[in-house]
């Protein structure tokens, strides 16, 4: 568990930065909070999801704070780090919430003074709402939790973000290695998130609201995404992504050059032999190439994109 003398300032008072104030306030635990936005702080003080707050970085909050949780963008949480990190007392643990841990992690590792650790984690609770007022309708009880070690970080300091996890309420907690995280949460996230825009975007018919069912709410409800977040986390993670975009289109265009291969062959047959070969002979190859190898081909196709999909899926 937590320690219970420990101070915990959260920095990035948002949708999940609020969510860990609720919790850990809600058990006891002395949260402290900054934010931009004092309209956030003050909502976060009033409902005693932080004892004290502020509305632009407070040395005396930041300097004497155990434990800090980053609640913020990646390119916000290197500016803050660069700015701000020094004020950090020694034997301070900190994490953040990010959806990307490349270009992040590393140089926050390097920016921190001496005597300050930084472990890399994910909670997998976002939701298409954003900011504090909706952070308690995050729920981490069927949510994952990702913790993402370097070679920098301490065993305690691991055990300390899974006690972190815990208390927070997150039934699975994994440990992955950042190059393992970048390229899972490519395919079982951003991907998804890319899909569901694409759907929304490739249509303009504004009366599709009167005609969706449960099955087109379900794939789009994550397509109101914050344009700002998601824009960084595509491009930050932009090569697994294309990656994860690009098997699926080169699997289906190799499998398809297969199917219609046979109708192809006699095209060229029917180009370059002379026309007394065309009479009789194409038949036996028509029913080859066109019956026999199409369906093969079908057969092959179906069956790889079944296994394509299984695979994924475990």
């Amino acid at each position: 568990m937590l320690e219970r003398d420990k101070t915990i300032l959260i920095v990035g008072l948002g949708l999940l930065g609020g969510k860990y104030a609720q919790v850990l306030s809600g058990k006891g635990y002395t949260v402290w909070g900054i934010d931009s936005d004092a309209v956030t702080v003050q909502w976060a003080l009033d409902r005693a999801y932080i004892s004290r707050g502020a509305a632009a970085p407070d040395r005396a909050l930041v300097s004497r704070a155990d434990r800090v949780i980053f609640g913020l963008y990646p390119t916000v949480l290197l500016d803050w780090v660069k700015q701000y990190g020094g004020w950090l007392k020694p034997g301070v643990l900190a994490t953040d919430v990010s959806g990307v841990k490349r270009g992040v992690a590393a140089p926050v590792q390097q920016m921190l003074p001496d005597g300050v650790e930084f472990i890399a984690s994910h909670p997998m609770a976002g939701r298409e709402t954003s900011g504090i007022t909706h952070s308690a309708e995050v729920d981490f009880a069927p949510a994952n939790f990702i913790i993402t070690p370097t070679e920098q970080n301490t065993p305690e300091a691991v055990a300390w973000c899974r006690d972190l996890a815990q208390t927070l309420g997150f039934a699975r907690i994994t440990t992955l290695s950042i190059a393992e995280h970048d390229r899972m949460i490519g395919y079982v996230s951003q991907l998804c998130h890319a899909i569901a825009v694409s759907l929304m975007c490739a249509s303009d018919n504004s009366s599709l609201a009167d005609y969706t069912g449960d099955s087109f709410r379900d794939l789009t409800r994550i397509a109101r995404i914050n344009e700002k977040l998601w824009a960084e986390l595509f491009l930050w993670n932009r090569d697994n992504l294309i990656g994860e975009i690009a098997n699926p289109i080169s699997l289906s265009l190799r499998l398809f050059g297969n199917m219609v291969s046979g109708v192809i062959l006699m095209g060229l047959w029917y180009g370059m032999m002379p026309i007394f070969v065309k009479i009789g002979i194409p038949s036996f190859l028509h029913v080859y190439c066109d019956l026999f190898s199409g369906a093969i081909q079908t057969y092959v196709f179906c069956m790889f994109t079944m296994v394509y999909v299984n695979d994924k899926m475990e």
